[in-house]
């Protein structure tokens, strides 16, 4: 859309640099009341990139013009409901002759590719709003953190859609104000297993090789993923469990299980020690369940009882002895499930709710914390936009550097499995595990096909 008064990119870089202070001007302000985001989404249907496309396009200043997937059903069903939309089944044909047509995109697409289309899109100087987790392999924590900081003018967001329960957001505030006293450990069981089955999740059994299903181009699929043959429960939705596309359940679910920590405790930057026990042993093909997982964070932090902080991860319906934590007999809220242990309590928080507070045994709804502010209903979704829009908002959260620190122990621990019971240092610096040149070697990073790399941005 064109306007009359500056063009579409001055308009989007002068609202995101000068964010609120843009709206003083009267020809922004104009512009802002014609100007939609026009926005490409990139995995259009899948398991949750319909409901992200379909969030951000009931924006009434947010626009679908394009859309990109590797399976031609899916482009055909999501293009009825976006008639004017341009189609393509590679990303970098979306980019190459289509870029003067969107200002932002949608990244919903599998794990492996995370990185590569961020970083195009970025490089290109295009808000994003892409499904966690964020990245694949731990070298691509740091990929897509220079990205990021060599645009700091780009609206990014992680979809942790969760936060916008109540329940969430008092969590941090309660966390935040030390009412519970300092922290001693943290607790995160994920419900199921990445070898769970299903509609979700393969089962962990290798199929021969199958030709891929009509009208899925897998070759794009693959991404920069080395050439390997089709085979049953791989593409589509059970990707998550296989190793090179994937992150089974914890890595899946990570962000929307360890975000409010993040957000309480700005000082909880990177593990440092990581130890994965499972009793899995070949993970040539599949992802381990049964995980049991260590993380360290060192912390010099009053907010902490200790120099350093452990998170315990429990998938496959694994969950802490509740006697241990001093929380007594009873039913867990959810299978999934964030306990923070305090000097002073522990909370209890499932996905979106509730929120429970223990002390001395007896549980409160933490909800009724005192202090606590009403939590007006918001979008999610919308605020990414308001955001790329120029609109200053509080209600957008998780931000790719968010959303890193949430991913990284996620990726941590399910690569970790690949040695169990070893303790793995972990230095995010260096990306290395100075104490075991073996996982240094295998589960920092990969080789990319050509043609499918991140973009390497400053850093």
């Amino acid at each position: 859309m064109k306007t009359n008064t500056i063009s579409r990119r001055e308009f989007f870089q002068s609202t995101t640099a000068a964010g609120l202070a843009a709206f003083a001007m009267p020809s922004l302000a104009s512009v802002l009341v014609d100007t939609k985001l026009r926005v490409l989404s990139i995995g259009v249907i899948g398991t949750i990139g319909g409901a992200d496309r379909h969030n951000i396009n009931e924006h009434p200043l947010a626009e679908i013009v394009g859309l990109c997937d590797v399976d031609s059903n899916a482009l055909a069903e999501a293009a009825l409901e976006h008639p004017d939309a341009f189609t393509t089944a590679d990303y970098r044909e979306a980019f190459d002759k289509h870029a003067d047509k969107f200002d932002a995109v949608i990244v919903a697409t599998p794990d492996h590719s995370h990185c590569s289309i961020m970083t195009t899109a970025l490089s290109r100087g295009k808000h994003v709003y892409g499904q966690k987790p964020l990245v694949h392999q731990l070298e691509e924590l740091q990929i897509l953190r220079n990205a990021i900081n060599a645009r700091p003018d780009l609206v990014t967001q992680t979809g942790a859609q969760r936060i916008q329960s109540a329940a969430r957001r008092a969590a941090v505030d309660i966390l935040k104000s030390g009412g519970l006293g300092r922290v001693i450990e943290v607790h995160v069981t994920f419900g199921n297993g990445a070898l769970a089955g299903g509609h979700y999740f393969a089962d962990g059994q290798l199929g021969e090789p199958i030709a891929p299903p009509p009208g899925f181009d897998y070759d794009l699929w693959l991404n920069g993923a080395q050439e390997e043959p089709c085979r049953p429960q791989m593409v589509q939705r059970q990707w998550r469990s296989w190793w090179k596309y994937g992150g089974g359940q914890i890595a899946d679910w990570v962000v929307h299980l360890t975000d409010v920590l993040f957000y309480a405790f700005p000082e909880l930057d990177s593990p440092t020690q990581v130890c994965s026990r499972t009793p899995s042993r070949d993970l040539t093909w599949f992802h381990a369940d049964r995980v049991l997982s260590t993380l360290t964070y060192p912390v010099n932090s009053d907010n902490f009882a200790n120099t350093t902080c452990n998170f315990y991860f429990y998938d496959t319906q694994l969950k802490p002895d509740r006697a241990q934590l001093g929380i007594g007999e009873g039913e867990w809220p959810s299978d999934i499930v964030t306990v923070v242990v305090c000097e002073g309590g522990t909370l209890v928080l499932a996905p979106s709710g509730p929120l429970e507070i223990w002390r001395e045994g007896q549980k409160t709804d933490g909800l009724l914390w005192p202090g606590l502010p009403v939590y007006e209903e918001f979008n999610h979704w919308h605020a990414w936009v308001d955001k790329a829009l120029g609109k200053e908002t509080s209600h957008r959260w998780c931000p790719f550097g968010v959303g890193l620190r949430c991913t990284e122990p996620g990726l941590l621990a399910v690569k970790a499995a690949k040695f169990p019971g070893q303790v793995l240092d972990w230095d995010r610096s260096r990306l290395a595990f100075p104490n075991h040149t073996e996982a240094t070697q295998t589960i920092v990073r990969r080789d990319y096909r050509s043609g499918f790399e991140p973009v390497r941005m400053g850093g």
